[in-house]
C-alpha cells in the first residue's frame, strides 16, 4: 500500500532562518479537523518538531498550517509512569529513538526510553485512539493545556473540558472542546480544575495497557461527546483500517512508475501533502446536519467550512489538481469559502482559523475562476461573482478583509507606492480582475466580463520600459527613484523585481510586447536564469529565509524556493521555445526535491510546492488558473495513470526516460501528434493517452500563434 511507504517527516528539518519545507509530520485523515504530531521541544516556538531531536515530550494535537502562522486550539498528550518530580513537559519528557519510531499518515508509534512505554496514536476526523503499553508501575497520562482551560472528571473513565489558545482569531474566547474516555479506570483523585498554562496528570494504577479514545469539537462540549460516541465501539484496528482506506482512496488516484525508485518515493511523499489542507472546520450534529462555529459572529451556523489555507500559495497548484482528481472535495470547499463570505462580508485570503489578512491580493479569485471555466459548482457562481466584485470595489474598514488600496487602485490603475508591496498588489489585482471577467463570461454577463478584462491590463501601468521591470509608482505617476533590481521587500512581496515582474498570468503575450517583442523577452529570461542568485536586504533590513534559500540553489533569480517563481520555466513557452526550459525543469525536480526531511527548496505551504512537483512530474502545469489550460513542460515519470474525477483514466507515458533525456522531442495525444504547447482541461477529462517522446538534444520548431498558451493579447 502506498500509505505505508510514506514517512511524514518529509520536509520537517527546519529552523527559523532556513526552510526545507517548514512542514510538520502530520498524522490524521485527509483534510482532518485535527492532526497529531510528535513534539520534541517547547523551546523553539512554532518549530516544536525536528527529526534529529531525540526528545519526546508528547503527542501534540495541532492546527498549525505553517510556523509563520502559529498553532491554535492545541494540546499535548504524554504517556508516563512512576513518580515525576513536577508536572511539566521538561520534567516528564523522555528520550526516544527516531529511527525506531513509526511516522505514517495513519499512525505514529514511539517508545519512551525513560519509561519503557510504547504507544501508538491513530487520529480520526474528530478524535482518535491512543494505545499505551506500560512496563512500569503507577501508569499515567499527562494532558498539557496551554492558555486558559477547564477540565473536569465525569466518572472513573472520563474527563472532559476545553482549552483556549490561538495565534489570531476574531473570537478571543474560541474554545476547543475535548473528552477523553479511558478503558481502564482512573485511580487518582477526582479532577476538577480551571487554570492557565497547566498540566493534568491522570493515574491508572499498575496496569499493563491503556486505550484512550478522545473526541473533540469547536462547537460545544456535547458535540465533542457526540463525535466520540460515534467511535466508542471502534478498536485501534478499526481506527487504523478506516484511516488507511481514506488515504489509499486519495493516494491511489495517480499511479506512477519511474526508472528510479527514489523518484517514486518523492512523488508520493509530495502527493500526501496535497491532501492535508485546507482542514475541515465543520462537524455533523445529532440530526446528521453539517454545522460549524462562526468565529466572526460567535455563533453556530449551518453548512460546511474549511480553514488553514493561504490562497496566495495554493491557488497555483492545489486547486487545479483537485479539479482533475478530487472534484467532489473542491465542490464542497467552494461552498465553505462562500459561507466565509456570507459570514464576514468578504471572501477569505488566509484562513487560520479565520481571516488573518496576510499576503497581497485576493487570489481565491483564481480558485473560483478555475472552477467556473471547468464547470465545477456552476450553481455557486452568481453568488461568487458578486463576492469577487465586492472585494474589487469596496474598501473594508478592517484591513484583514478584501483588497488593500482598493479605491486608489481604481483611481490610478495601480496601487501607489505608499502601500507596502504595492507592485504585487497591483499585479495580483489585475490577475484577479481577469478572474472576475472569466467567471462573468461563464454567466453570460458580457458587460462585467468586458469591464474586468480591460481592468486586467492594468499591469501595463507599472511596467518600466527603461529597466524592463515592474516598478512602484507614486500617486503622481513617478517610478520609484534609486531603483535596484535585486532589492527585496518594500515594493515587492518576498522577492525583488526579478521575482515579482512576471506575475502577468492572464497576458504574457502583452508582457512580451511591453518588453519589445519575443527576442527581447528571451534575452531577459536568459539574464534572469544565468546570473548569480544575488539579493539586497535594504527593503527588510536583514536577510529573510527566502533569500537564503534562493542563494542555496544555483538557479539564478529563479527562486523555485518560493511560489512567485513557480511558473518561470514556462515563460519560454510563450515565445514558442519550450525546449529552453525542459532541462531546467528536469534539474529542478531532481535537484531541489527528494523524499528526505530536507526534501523541499523552501516553504512547502499547504500543498502548493508539493503540487508544483506533482504537476511537473506529469509533464504539464497550470500556469494560468482560470484559463482552463495546462502548459506542457518536461515529464519526470516513466508512466502515470491518472484516475480522473469523472471516472475516466488518463495514461501518461514518457520514453526513453533516463537522466540523459533532457528534452521533449514530440508529444502525442491519443496517438496523434499534439503540436499545441498546452492541454485543455476539457480534453484531459476525456481520459485517453499522452505519450511524451524524450530526446538528448532539443527539437526547435516554428510555433504558430494558436499553438501558444493562453494570453488575452494573443
Amino acid at each position: 500500500m502506498i500509505t505505508k511507504t510514506i514517512d511524514t517527516r518529509h520536509g520537517t528539518a527546519n529552523q527559523y532562518s532556513f526552510s526545507s519545507g517548514n512542514c510538520l509530520p502530520y498524522t490524521g485523515v485527509p483534510f482532518g479537523m485535527n492532526y497529531v504530531a510528535v513534539q520534541t521541544t517547547d523551546q523553539k516556538g512554532s518549530w516544536w518538531f525536528h527529526p534529529e531531536d531525540r526528545t519526546f515530550q508528547g503527542y501534540r494535537l495541532t492546527h498549525q498550517p505553517s510556523p509563520w502562522m502559529g498553532d491554535f486550539s492545541r494540546l499535548l498528550m504524554t504517556p508516563l509512569s512512576g513518580d515525576v518530580h513536577q508536572a511539566s513537559t521538561f520534567h516528564t519528557q523522555s528520550s526516544y529513538r527516531p529511527n525506531e519510531s513509526t511516522f505514517h499518515p495513519t499512525h505514529v508509534s514511539v517508545t519512551q526510553l525513560r519509561y519503557g512505554i510504547t504507544s501508538t496514536m491513530i487520529p480520526s476526523l474528530y478524535g482518535g485512539i491512543l494505545e499505551i503499553n506500560y512496563s512500569d508501575k503507577n501508569a499515567g497520562f499527562m494532558l498539557s493545556l496551554p492558555g486558559r482551560y477547564e477540565v473536569e472528571q465525569i466518572d472513573a473513565h472520563t474527563i472532559q473540558g476545553h482549552v483556549i489558545n490561538f495565534s489570531g482569531c476574531e473570537d478571543n474566547d474560541l474554545r476547543f472542546y475535548f473528552i477523553f474516555s479511558f478503558e481502564e479506570a482512573i485511580t487518582s483523585e477526582t479532577i476538577k480544575e480551571t487554570g492557565e498554562d497547566g498540566q493534568i496528570i491522570v493515574r491508572f494504577g499498575d496496569i499493563p495497557q491503556q486505550n484512550i479514545r478522545f473526541g473533540t469539537s469547536f462547537i460545544r462540549l456535547e458535540q465533542a461527546q457526540l463525535n466520540l460516541s460515534r467511535e466508542a465501539t471502534q478498536t485501534a484496528t478499526d481506527y487504523l483500517e478506516k484511516s488507511l482506506a481514506l488515504w489509499e482512496g486519495y493516494l491511489s488516484r495517480i499511479e506512477v512508475e519511474h526508472q528510479d525508485p527514489t523518484q517514486t518515493a518523492t512523488f508520493y511523499h509530495n502527493f500526501y501533502r496535497m491532501f492535508l489542507f485546507p482542514q475541515t472546520f465543520y462537524e455533523v450534529n445529532e440530526l446528521g446536519e453539517n454545522i460549524h462555529y462562526d468565529t466572526f459572529s460567535k455563533t453556530v451556523r449551518p453548512g460546511v467550512l474549511y480553514t488553514n489555507n493561504g490562497f496566495w500559495d495554493t491557488y497555483k497548484t492545489v486547486y487545479p489538481m483537485y479539479s482533475l482528481i478530487a472534484q467532489e472535495k473542491y465542490e464542497e470547499m467552494l461552498e465553505g469559502f462562500l459561507n466565509s463570505y456570507h459570514e464576514t462580508g468578504f471572501l477569505p485570503k488566509w484562513l487560520s482559523p479565520d481571516e488573518r489578512g496576510l499576503m497581497p491580493g485576493t487570489l481565491i479569485d483564481a480558485v473560483i475562476a478555475d472552477a467556473a471555466v471547468k464547470g465545477i459548482r456552476s450553481d455557486l457562481m452568481p453568488a461568487m461573482l458578486e463576492a469577487m466584485k465586492k472585494a474589487a470595489t469596496v474598501q473594508s474598514e478592517n484591513s484583514n478583509y478584501g483588497r488593500q488600496g482598493t479605491l486608489d487602485y481604481l483611481k490610478y490603475g495601480y496601487v501607489p507606492s505608499n502601500y507596502h508591496e504595492s507592485v504585487n498588489h497591483t499585479l495580483d489585482y489585475a490577475y484577479s480582475d481577469f478572474c472576475i471577467s472569466q467567471v462573468a463570461q461563464t454567466l453570460n454577463d458580457t458587460k462585467t466580463a468586458e469591464y474586468y478584462a480591460a481592468q486586467s491590463l492594468n499591469y501595463r501601468n507599472i511596467f518600466d520600459q527603461e529597466s524592463g521591470f515592474m516598478v512602484a509608482k507614486d500617486q503622481e505617476g513617478h517610478f520609484r527613484e534609486n531603483f535596484l533590481d535585486i532589492r527585496w521587500g518594500r515594493d515587492y512581496a518576498e522577492g525583488s523585481a526579478w521575482q515579482s515582474s512576471y506575475a502577468v498570468y492572464q497576458d504574457f503575450a502583452g508582457l512580451i510586447d511591453e518588453h519589445g517583442g519575443a527576442e527581447a523577452f528571451e534575452k531577459k529570461l536568459i539574464e534572469l536564469n544565468n546570473q548569480a542568485p544575488r539579493y539586497n536586504v535594504d527593503g527588510y533590513g536583514f536577510e529573510i529565509h527566502e533569500m537564503s534559500e534562493m542563494a542555496a540553489l544555483e538557479f539564478g533569480q529563479l527562486a523555485i524556493s518560493n511560489q512567485p517563481s513557480f511558473h518561470y520555466p514556462f515563460l519560454f513557452s510563450y515565445i514558442g521555445k519550450p525546449e529552453m526550459a525542459q532541462p531546467l525543469l528536469k534539474q529542478l525536480m531532481t535537484q531541489a526535491f527528494n523524499a528526505s526531511p530536507t526534501g523541499y527548496p523552501g516553504d512547502e505551504d499547504n500543498g502548493s510546492m508539493a503540487g508544483w512537483y506533482i504537476f511537473n512530474s506529469l509533464g504539464f502545469y497550470p500556469v494560468t488558473p482560470g484559463s482552463g489550460e495546462y502548459v506542457i513542460g518536461m515529464p519526470l515519470v516513466s508512466k502515470a495513470t491518472v484516475h480522473l474525477s469523472n471516472g475516466e483514466k488518463l495514461v501518461i507515458k514518457a520514453s526513453p526516460n533516463y537522466p540523459q533525456q533532457q528534452f521533449l522531442h514530440e508529444t502525442k495525444r491519443n496517438n496523434d501528434v499534439h503540436r499545441k504547447l498546452f492541454f485543455d482541461h476539457s480534453d484531459l477529462m476525456n481520459g485517453g493517452t499522452i505519450h511524451y517522446q524524450l530526446g538528448t538534444v532539443p527539437t526547435p520548431r516554428t510555433v504558430t500563434t494558436n499553438e501558444l498558451p493562453f494570453s488575452l493579447s494573443k
